[in-house]
């Protein structure tokens, strides 16, 4: 049995701020270690449940976050940016019976620690087929396409309720209380390793595949903070202008979707300034 973990940042142990994911800060090196713990106790709930492979797939920022030195030494790492399908990669090669989501985090426009859709500002709301999509609901439907369930979901309280919305059957911890944008009532690194570790563990009962869902088309729309992010990301071939501060774009499938939202908030980011945005 193979499970793959997609790790992200902002709903990590510890984590309540823009210092605390930004690579390079001293606030960043501090909470790697936390971000890797908890990664870490998943993937030895996994094992002690019964998986024989792990693949944690790093899924934060520049994709170089984990300290691989202090993975446990049974798991692989997929590290690095431009991969194809982005934060779950790995899902698409068909030998994956469980994916989990470490470290996740509400999306642009809701109440959650650090919440945001991709990036970090500028976007402040995605919508698929007029449901409000968070990256948990995104890839949700992603790995939906391979049959793959999502088995375990980790960030704050408020990322828990969320993944009810995509995935009503995975196990969920809260590391965290959500206060503000900016503020997390924390549990300590100790207590958060072993809730996901037992979660895991639990978590392993349905690493099931099924059949590969066919819920498309898929209608995505986007909203930005600036009205000329919109022409910006209305150059990718099929996105259109919905509205001032809107695009939208239909596909088939999430494999094509979700490619099309790398090429648009890739885009839309190139467009921002500094100081204005």
């Amino acid at each position: 049995m193979k499970i793959l973990i997609s790790a992200d940042m902002e709903g990590a142990t510890g984590v309540t701020w823009p210092a605390d994911v930004l690579p390079g800060t001293p606030q960043w090196e501090r909470c790697r270690h936390m971000f890797t713990s908890d990664v870490n106790a998943a993937a030895a709930g996994f094992f002690a449940g019964g998986a024989d492979e792990v693949l944690i797939n790093e899924a934060h920022w520049s994709m170089r976050n984990l300290l691989l030195e202090q993975l446990d030494e049974r798991v692989q790492m997929l590290t690095g940016r431009h991969k194809s399908l982005s934060m779950v990669e790995g899902v698409q090669h068909g030998d994956v019976d469980g994916i989990a989501f470490i470290g996740y985090h509400t999306g642009a426009g809701t109440e959650g620690v650090l919440a945001h859709t991709y990036l970090a500002n500028s976007l402040t709301g995605v919508w698929v087929n007029g449901t409000r999509a968070s990256e948990g609901y995104l890839n949700a439907l992603v790995v939906a396409e391979y049959g793959v369930p999502v088995v375990l979901v980790t960030g704050d309280d408020r990322t828990c309720v969320d993944a009810r919305g995509y995935a009503p059957e995975a196990r969920t911890v809260a590391v965290k209380d959500y206060v503000s944008r900016y503020a997390a009532v924390c549990r300590p690194p100790a207590r958060t390793a072993a809730d996901i570790r037992d979660a895991a563990r639990a978590a392993i009962a349905l690493a099931v595949r099924h059949e590969p869902a066919r819920g498309g088309p898929f209608r995505v729309e986007m909203e930005f903070d600036a009205e000329h992010l919109v022409g910006a990301a209305s150059c990718v071939p099929g996105v259109e202008r919905c509205g001032e501060r809107r695009v939208a774009y239909t596909s088939d499938d999430m494999y094509e979707g979700i490619r099309c939202f790398k090429a648009v908030t890739t885009l839309a980011s190139s467009a921002v300034e500094e100081q204005y945005g």
